[in-house]
């Protein structure tokens, strides 16, 4: 008995494949994710021998987009992606306009048509949120500051990217379309323009009314059944169910739909676990994603146009990161900030697949293109992770060889310095407090309570602008950098306190404080034991552990509650 097993052999060739070929990229020290876009290759229909099914490949991995926007969506909230909309929005934007304007051009050069040359342009404009996010969590990097603005920046361009698929199809008559008539309908272009905004405030109106308070109850009630299975299939079904509604009724994109249910859901007490419980079946769809670019891939393209090919990776790798590099310098953030954003945005992916195959469908992009543009995905997602391991080296290349690059962090930037009105009293046996995160928060709050003066050091612009608004006394840059102490008074503060769980910035942090102030008190935040052991064998300050303190926090009580009162 015959029976259809296209499925099974995708799966088992992909990741028998992506396994082996990994494994190798590991030993030759790249990224897994080079063997996993070369498995690809070795199944799609570019190459002799087995030939995996394409379309099924493309859905599998559509999950895996899903699965793992859903998870960024568990550890970003609501606040953050408002806490970088200052940049993230007009920084997406600006970007992808003078990505579509490189790309555009060039393909204009060419010889191609002008239809051709902006659908050619918008494909290369958009980076992968799938390798950024693969990227960010290798680095450690997806709870920075730096990574929340990479995450916001993406998502932006995610949504104007939901915005150009909805109207290109309106839009294909004025851009010289296969089937496309001479005159386009002005009124029914404008009717379709209004209908896709409405229909993408209404999802996102949606999901913070009703998601907001309907996922975190769902995941209550399930839980209280205690089975994981039951708990675990919860999660899936919010992940993949709320994406395809999305689409389905509102036009939003898969990937767009699941952030948002899963930054609803962070809102319940067990996101934690929801995180952990998907993660095997994120990393194992994210594979098949990466298997699935590789398939497309044409490798001919390399051969038949190798200048064109060169021209469309230096747009990618080199046009959109300068952009993005200096749209962030412009924005008064970091070098450090302004290099890992640049670097996020120098690949592209699933949406530029989507733009070219709706191009194609259109009559306005040709095989040349569509093959070009695959080309340039596969190249760039390939470097994406070399180019993250030069940001550091960059960064010191650049401090030890030019005075402005040292000064870009606080080169006539108000946020910079304190303010000349700021009450001395804070100025003088204060609290320098590192970090405005969860953590710092925390800790503020309890200074406040108890009167306690202090300056926090942060380098999110937003942050430091909403705590001056409030009266407080704030500025901003990268602590480990002896200027931006000394801005906050370090010289003559009582205590250095640091919220942020980098050991190394710790260690130059509390070597400066120290130079700069040898009496100076320093507490400190280690993310793990191992971390606290290296710490305080270093003496360099009191060092905390969250897991560990949580653990006393629980036995005093446990202690209080069960003392037996003396009679």
């Amino acid at each position: 008995m015959h029976h259809n097993v296209s499925l099974i052999a995708l799966i088992a060739a992909g990741f028998g494949l992506a396994m082996v070929l990994g494994v190798i990229a590991s030993r030759l020290r790249m990224p897994p994710l080079v063997g996993y876009l070369l498995a690809g290759v070795a199944i799609g229909p570019g190459t002799p021998g087995f030939v995996a099914d394409v379309a099924l490949a493309g859905q599998l991995a559509e999950i895996g987009v899903m699965l793992l926007m859903f998870g960024v969506g568990l550890h970003f909230s609501l606040g953050d992606l408002l806490a970088v909309r200052k940049i993230a929005v007009p920084g997406a934007v600006v970007q992808i306009t003078v990505a579509t304007l490189l790309g555009a051009g060039t393909a204009v050069w060419w010889g191609w048509p002008l239809g051709e040359a902006v659908v050619f342009g918008l494909a290369l404009s958009v980076a992968s949120t799938v390798v950024l996010l693969r990227a960010l969590e290798a680095k450690g990097l997806l709870d920075s500051t730096n990574g929340r603005i990479a995450v916001g920046w993406l998502v932006v361009e995610d949504l104007a990217m939901v915005l150009v698929l909805v109207l290109l199809p309106a839009l294909a008559p004025l851009m010289g379309g296969g089937d496309a008539q001479p005159a386009a309908d002005f009124q029914a272009l404008a009717l379709t323009i209004g209908l896709t905004l409405a229909k993408v405030s209404a999802f996102i109106a949606l999901m913070l009314v009703v998601g907001r308070r309907a996922f975190p109850r769902i995941l209550w009630l399930v839980a209280r059944t205690g089975s994981r299975e039951l708990f675990t299939l919860c999660v899936i079904s919010a992940a993949v169910g709320v994406a395809y509604a999305s689409a389905v009724l509102f036009d939003v994109s898969f990937a767009l739909g699941a952030f948002f249910a899963g930054m609803m859901m962070r809102e319940s007490e067990f996101s934690h676990r929801a995180a952990e419980d998907s993660l095997p079946l994120r990393d194992a769809f994210s594979v098949l994603f990466f298997v699935s670019v590789g398939m497309l891939f044409d490798p001919r393209v390399l051969m038949e146009e190798p200048f064109k090919v060169v021209a469309v990776v230096g747009i990618i790798l080199v046009g959109k990161t300068v952009a993005a590099i200096a749209l962030v310098l412009a924005f008064r953030y970091p070098l450090n900030t302004a290099l890992t954003v640049g670097a996020s945005l120098a690949q592209i992916g699933e949406f530029s697949f989507i733009l070219a195959s709706l191009g194609m469908g259109l009559g306005l992009m040709s095989m040349e293109g569509q093959n070009l543009i695959l080309a340039g995905a596969l190249i760039s997602i390939a470097l994406n992770s070399a180019l993250f391991a030069t940001i550091g080296p960059a960064q010191a290349w650049a401090r030890a060889r030019s005075a402005w690059a040292r000064k870009l962090d606080l080169r006539d930037d108000p946020l910079a310095a304190l303010p000349m009105t700021t009450d001395r009293k804070i100025l003088s046996n204060q609290v320098v407090l590192v970090g405005y995160g969860r953590v710092g928060r925390h800790v503020a709050a309890t200074l406040d309570r108890e009167r306690i003066h202090y300056v926090v050091a942060d380098s999110n612009r937003e942050v430091v602008e909403a705590l001056r608004k409030r009266g407080k006394a704030a500025v901003t840059g990268d602590a480990s950098d002896p200027i931006v102490l000394v801005q906050a008074h370090i010289t003559k503060a009582a205590m250095l306190v640091v919220t942020i769980p980098d050991p190394v910035a710790c260690r130059k942090m509390v070597d400066i404080a120290r130079k700069l102030n040898p009496d100076i008190a320093t507490v400190l935040r280690a993310e793990s034991e191992e971390g606290a052991v290296l710490l305080r064998k270093d003496k360099l300050g009191e060092v905390f552990v969250a897991e560990q303190e949580l653990a006393f926090s629980m036995a005093r009580y446990v202690e209080s509650q069960m003392r037996v009162p003396a009679h």
